[in-house]
């Protein structure tokens, strides 16, 4: 053997011999020295101590998306910069210890069997051809305090201590923004952000189904998960070969042209859409696969798909300058809150009663053995036939049965709508210097709870003995009913006493017997099978408007000027938050106006879509809106009773009284030990109390009424007449 040889494989064998005691040193540093915590107590450290994961990354030399993937615990940090990691951890957990550290150790609690998942595959597959790239990376973006915060404390107490659904772990929507380098990101609740590597919509929709993790577990055991939705930037419309903006016949039609690119390529990738088309709000799908569904659901923001009079300050817009990331903590604690949304907030209103009473259930046939669907209790689960009194004015069922252009008299339709009265002031009330608006807060959503609505068919009775628990129509003549001109009638909408005979929902014909007047119905359309249909619609938008109050600083038992302060200042403290209020107010109102939608564009006495619905029902809507009126009416009457004071307008929820001073203190009347008059309007932040709406004087009031006559100065009390206002 040479000596050169000789001398190589030495080398050779040191060299090899290094490598291998490097390796196991490196691994017994691992094992012996660097304990890392949990993944979350890692995140908990960090956003204690105010660091952001790109903070982190810097100081460890190492990726955002690496600090993001340790702190999710899809990877493990390795040396070195394992052991620098452990040191930060230590330090910070010396500085902000966990709460739990400090009490005492609770009994461990007996094992329980966890419940069988839900299907997901055992590793992620691939995308599409034209997805190559790294899998979805996590990271983080700069979060703005109040709504990063409120969205994480809504999902923990939403989620309690049971883990999250694998399948959405990263929630249920996320925004689509495309930097100038043409790199793709997801914006997705809590401030987490995904590399997105998809090169077209198709392959984007296929991203979404296997990579990305969105999505929103189902609101009924009954029912069915939240497809993931995704918001498009304008930098992602440009990306992936869409519009910034819809032409004029694009934007009538309310889609693209069917010739378009986007649409060719997912008709290649063998992707459908709804009906609809690829519009503001597009579904794209498969069919499902047995019980799990092939579906997205795209939002385009610079297509109007987030009218600015639902989701929007309409004085002064936010989400035109919103950020991606902004643009997900707002969309994304709506849908943490309320649910995913479906459209407009009406129909995202609508959806809600479906998802928390869905129309089916699984029943297993003892027989056979095999499962089948069948009607669920407590839901809507059938169209019925409609009853002519109820439809509106169009409807297929009244074609022929009255002249051209008649007009249907209260005899011949319900006519059970919100308050749009005025009177004018008397002299003793000209001498008060202001008139003083407050405002029923959730006025619909309140009227809704434990409201008996019908679930069945109607029954057409003649002479029937009236019900005040059996919901219906009644045709009965409650013109004999006379009470103080100075308040509105609880019969009718303008406050006008009632000429003859008329249709009313229950709930009015049920004050009437209350007030202890005699009621004959001529007859009647009932339901005999009935519930309590939107009790859970109400809690549920009941408890997204208190938390979304309370992360506005007014929370419910708060002394009633401290309230009225913490209202006044309520729109101050997060601009974003108040638009997420809207959002769920315009959710509440809209989603009982879709149970009588209109016709759009369809010809007189033709079948428009909504008829289809099992949900379409204008009977439930009559309910609800006149237990509204009704309730008004009843606090009205207890504060005329306690103090001789009478209101002087009515908009929808808003109830305008003369006043010696310009907040609702000075007029709303008290017991004499100062509280509230049981029965009377009370100040308060929960559903069905009220709020101060405006104030202005009584010389505004004259002035208006001198310069448009007797206008209803509810609808225009909270700026002087700069807008008008519908109500909630």
């Amino acid at each position: 053997m040479s000596d050169d040889y000789r001398v190589v494989a030495e080398v050779t064998s040191v060299s090899t011999e290094n490598d291998l005691f490097g390796a196991v040193d490196a691994l017994l540093e691992q094992v012996a020295q660097d304990e890392l915590p949990p993944p979350a107590e890692r995140k908990r450290l960090r956003e204690a101590a105010g660091l952001s994961q790109a903070q982190v990354a810097q100081a460890l030399d190492a990726r955002r998306e690496a600090v993001g993937n340790w702190e999710s615990g899809r990877t493990e940090p390795r040396p070195p910069k394992r052991a620098a990691y452990a040191r930060l951890l230590e330090g910070l957990a010396a500085r902000f210890p966990s709460p739990a550290a400090d009490e005492p150790a609770a009994a461990p609690a007996p094992p329980e069997p966890l419940p069988a998942p839900s299907v997901v595959p055992a590793s992620r597959p691939a995308v599409a051809s034209d997805t190559t790239g790294p899998a979805a990376a996590p990271r983080r973006a700069p979060a703005k305090k109040n709504l990063a915060k409120t969205a994480a404390k809504s999902a923990a107490k939403k989620a309690g201590a049971a883990a999250v659904d694998p399948r959405f772990e990263n929630g249920p929507l996320a925004v689509i923004d495309c930097d100038q380098d043409g790199h793709v990101s997801a914006y997705c609740v809590g401030g987490l952000v995904l590399d997105v590597p998809a090169k077209s919509i198709p392959a984007l929709v296929e991203w979404t189904l296997k990579e990305a993790r969105l999505g929103q577990p189902r609101l009924h055991r009954n029912g069915k998960d939240a497809d993931p939705v995704l918001v498009l930037m304008p930098s992602a419309l440009e990306r992936y070969g869409l519009p910034a903006a819809l032409s004029e016949e694009e934007r009538r039609a309310g889609r693209l042209p069917a010739g378009h690119a986007v649409l060719k390529q997912l008709e290649r990738a063998e992707w459908q859409l709804t009906q609809r088309g690829f519009g503001p709000w597009a579904r794209i799908f498969r069919p499902a696969e047995g019980a799990k569904r092939n579906c997205v659901q795209l939002c385009v923001p610079a297509w109007n798909a987030l009218d600015v009079r639902e989701w929007d300050d309409r004085e002064a817009p936010l989400l035109p300058t919103m950020s991606a990331a902004d643009l997900a903590r707002f969309l994304g604690t709506y849908a943490t809150r309320v649910m995913t949304p479906r459209g407009t907030t009406a129909v995202t209103g609508l959806e809600l009663m479906v998802a928390l009473h869905p129309p089916t259930r699984a029943v297993k046939d003892e027989r056979t053995g095999e499962w089948h669907s069948a009607p669920a209790p407590g839901a809507l689960t059938a169209v019925y036939e409609p009853v002519e009194c109820e439809v509106p004015d169009g409807h297929p069922v009244l074609k022929g049965k009255f002249p051209r252009h008649h007009q249907r008299t209260p005899a011949e339709m319900l006519m059970e709508e919100s308050y749009d009265w005025c009177r004018p002031l008397t002299d003793a009330e000209c001498m008060q210097p202001y008139v003083v608006g407050i405002d029923v807060n959730m006025a619909f959503a309140a009227a809704a709870n434990r409201l008996t609505v019908g679930l069945g068919g109607p029954t057409h009775v003649r002479r029937p003995v009236f019900d005040p628990k059996l919901p219906g129509s009644w045709l009965v003549d409650l013109s004999h009913i006379a009470l103080d001109e100075r308040l509105p009638s609880p019969f009718t909408a303008r406050g006008e006493r009632p000429e003859g005979p008329a249709w009313y929902a229950t709930p009015t014909v049920a004050y009437a017997v209350e007030l202890g007047f005699e009621v004959q119905p001529v007859e009647a359309y009932v339901r005999h099978e009935h519930g309590g249909y939107l009790d859970a619609w109400y809690q549920r938008l009941r408890d997204a408007y208190m938390e979304t109050m309370a992360d506005l600083g007014v929370v419910s038992g708060m002394e009633e000027h401290a309230f009225l302060e913490a209202m006044a200042a309520s729109k101050s403290v997060d601009p974003e938050m108040a638009l997420v209020l809207k959002a769920i107010k315009a959710t509440a109102k809209g989603g009982i106006g879709k149970l009588r939608e209109r016709p759009r564009g369809t010809p007189m006495f033709e079948p428009w879509p909504a008829l289809e619905r099992k949900e379409w029902r204008p009977d439930i809507r009559a309910a609800v809106l006149a237990t509204t009126r009704v309730n008004m009416h009843r606090k009205m009457m207890k504060v005329a009773a306690a103090a001789d004071l009478y209101p002087v307008a009515i908009g929808t929820d808003c109830v305008v009284y003369p006043s010696p001073g310009p907040s609702p203190l000075d007029f709303l009347p008290r017991t004499p030990d100062g509280k509230p008059v049981p029965g009377g309007f009370r100040l308060g932040v929960s559903p069905g109390m009220v709020k101060h709406e405006g104030t202005q004087t009584t010389l505004w009031a004259e002035e208006q009424y001198e310069k448009h006559g007797l206008v209803n100065i509810a609808r225009i009390i909270k700026d002087g007449g700069r807008t008008a206002d519908d109500g909630e």
